[in-house]
């Protein structure tokens, strides 16, 4: 560990600081010239099947149909996507790699789907096999599942490989599950309000009924499905590494294909549907939601109990570890900031000190292969500068 800046240590609401001094820039995260390779050619490669992608809903739905579904499709990918905030809070992943998950969702992933798909069609055809009521019900509860939550879950798997010493938790896999599968889910609701709306002729029945479903009552079904394949990926995050997270990663597809399965079903042989709805799938949402809440409290935990480890050789104040170990105490000392124009520095600090923390908990995890030292020596550093933008704030009057 290095060692720590002599003098004073921190900064908090109940000190008495004196002068101003410009923050610096965070320290570049290091990233080798394979890892930014591979990124650009993996986002090369996504936006060559976004265009694919966009092209055939053009050419099913038509330009003025595709851009109204735009607008009805945007309503639940905002509330999905505020709810993925709220769960990433805490210790936010790299936009970047966020954006590669929804990219892989909106692209991918529907690539995967659609492609398997029109093989299955084609062969269909070319056998003399029928479409039947049987069929379609074979194509809903177990080709859907299993071939939607395995391209998901393809999309989490290699953001898990590239982003490893990013990828710390079960909460990381969460969120990069839930970013797949809304942007898996914002693709699937333009072809389906699309459709509603050719098959009304314009606003009618369908339409309401579809947007009803896909937008009101069940937005995070996409997310709650492959959340489980996410999560389980980022407990093989503290647990293995490298082909030893592929036990993991099946282990989490088997919940999501079955609740998937579980869901699509529900159509075949729920009676009441809205009854189904409101006495099984809401409870599992609200179970869910119970659930992320109790990763984010782990997290807290986390930071409290890594950052105290540095408390003890005098990088943080008892003080400091607790404000920064809370979203009550982050809210104050971030409010106790601003008061002096300094919310920017002080956010930046805040990071600083939660990456830093994951960080520690990568080393003493055995995980320390994985660029700890060198996170951990760029991220002291960084704190230094963080501190020196808040070392001399003008006394309260």
């Amino acid at each position: 560990m290095s060692e720590p800046r002599h003098g004073r240590q921190g900064v908090t609401p109940s000190d008495d600081p004196v002068a101003v001094v410009p923050g610096s820039a965070p320290v570049p995260v290091r990233r080798g010239a394979g890892t930014i390779v591979l990124a650009i050619l993996g986002f090369l490669v996504l936006s060559v099947l976004l265009v694919a992608v966009a092209g055939y809903l053009v050419r099913v739905l038509g330009p003025g149909t595709l851009a109204i579904s735009l607008v009805l499709a945007s309503i639940p990918l905002v509330i999905v996507l505020l709810g993925i905030r709220w769960i990433d809070r805490w210790e936010p992943e790299p936009r970047g790699a966020l954006l590669f998950a929804f990219l892989w969702g909106a692209a991918a992933s529907i690539s995967i789907a659609l492609v398997f798909s029109g093989i299955t069609q084609y062969y269909e055809a070319a056998a003399g096999i029928p479409r039947s009521a049987g069929s379609e019900f074979f194509a809903a509860v177990f080709q859907a599942p299993v071939v939607e939550e395995f391209a998901k879950g393809l999309g989490i798997l290699l953001v898990f490989w590239a982003m490893r010493r990013t990828f710390d938790g079960p909460v990381d896999g969460v969120v990069y599950g839930a970013t797949i599968a809304i942007g898996f889910a914002f693709t699937e609701n333009l072809q389906y309000f699309g459709l509603a709306i050719i098959e009304d002729r314009g606003f009618g029945s369908d339409i309401v009924q579809t947007f009803l479903l896909r937008a009101i009552l069940s937005p995070f079904a996409h997310v709650m499905f492959t959340a489980c394949t996410g999560l389980a990926l980022g407990l093989a995050a503290r647990r293995a590494s490298g082909l030893g997270a592929v036990g993991y990663f099946i282990a989490g597809l088997i919940p999501a294909i079955l609740l998937h399965a579980f869901w699509n079903s529900a159509g075949y042989w729920a009676t009441d549907w809205f009854r189904y709805y409101f006495l099984v799938q809401v409870p599992l949402f609200a179970l869910a939601i119970v659930g992320v809440a109790r990763l984010r409290r782990h997290e807290q935990n986390l930071t409290r109990e890594r950052l105290a480890e540095y408390a003890a050789v005098g990088w943080f104040t008892p003080t400091e570890v607790g404000l920064l170990s809370t979203a009550a105490g982050r809210r104050q000392a971030i409010a106790w900031a601003s008061r002096f124009g300094l919310r920017p520095q002080y956010v930046r600090f805040v990071r600083t000190a939660t990456r830093l923390a994951f960080t520690r908990q990568r080393v003493i995890s055995g995980r320390g292969s994985i660029g700890a030292g060198l996170d951990e020596s760029d991220l002291l550093a960084e704190l230094s500068a963080n501190r020196r933008a808040l070392a001399a704030l003008p006394s309260p009057a």
